[in-house]
């Protein structure tokens, strides 16, 4: 299901840049795009009047309680970057893998206040704070800006549609109370735009939003 994804976004980038004339310097001047749909079609523009006017999706409110029992807001990630994947610690196949593989991420940018990784629990009923501190321990998760959520169902649920687009081809139409479970890895830029979307199942692509974000910071409106 992702490749399809993953193959349109890497096509459609070929396409743009081919029609755009672009020269091997030029390519590296480019941001990385921007995704403003669900159907995670990439916009490449450099220009701050174009983002300003067609990039109007942003990532939304919200409050849920982390690992620690503390609260974590829209207001925790405002002007940081901020990676965002949905787990349960109950999962036997994708989220063990996924975890490990934001270890990545976790070690890259421990000591990075303005990199911030959340992880929301699409088990929210049965993941307690006690269960994912013991989620947090089992997997070596230590650093102080990866947040495990837990709290509201539909507020972590709608998140994930609405916000983060995190279900492939269905966007805003599937029913808040359909299972929510995806391979999907969003990454968010410091204005809570959505700049890139990964397969956390494979550690190539993790390797690839390390260096995403590197990119993220060095970027100026």
């Amino acid at each position: 299901m992702y490749q399809t994804v993953s193959s349109k976004i890497k096509i459609t980038a070929i396409i743009l840049l081919f029609l755009a004339g672009c020269t091997t310097k030029e390519v590296t001047k480019l941001r990385l795009p921007f995704y403003n749909k669900p159907d995670f079609t990439p916009l490449f523009l450099t220009s701050k009047d174009e983002i300003t006017k067609q990039i109007t999706h942003t990532i939304g409110d919200f409050e849920l309680i982390n690992q620690h029992g503390n609260s974590i807001t829209q207001r925790d990630i405002e002007g940081k970057i901020h990676v965002a994947n949905f787990i349960f610690t109950s999962c036997g196949s994708i989220c063990p893998v996924m975890t490990s593989h934001l270890k990545l991420l976790q070690q890259a940018f421990e000591n990075n206040s303005n990199v911030v990784l959340l992880s929301y629990s699409v088990t929210p009923w049965i993941d307690s704070v006690p269960r994912l501190q013991q989620y947090a321990i089992s997997n070596d998760i230590h650093s102080k800006n990866w947040h495990l959520l837990t709290g509201n169902k539909s507020i972590i649920y709608t998140l994930a549609r609405t916000s983060y687009f995190a279900e492939e081809d269905l966007g805003f139409t599937k029913d808040s109370t359909q299972f929510l479970h995806t391979e999907h890895i969003i990454l968010v830029d410091k204005n809570k735009r959505i700049r890139g979307v990964y397969n956390g199942t494979l550690q190539l692509e993790t390797e690839q939003m390390v260096k995403d974000i590197q990119m993220l910071m060095e970027e100026k409106e």
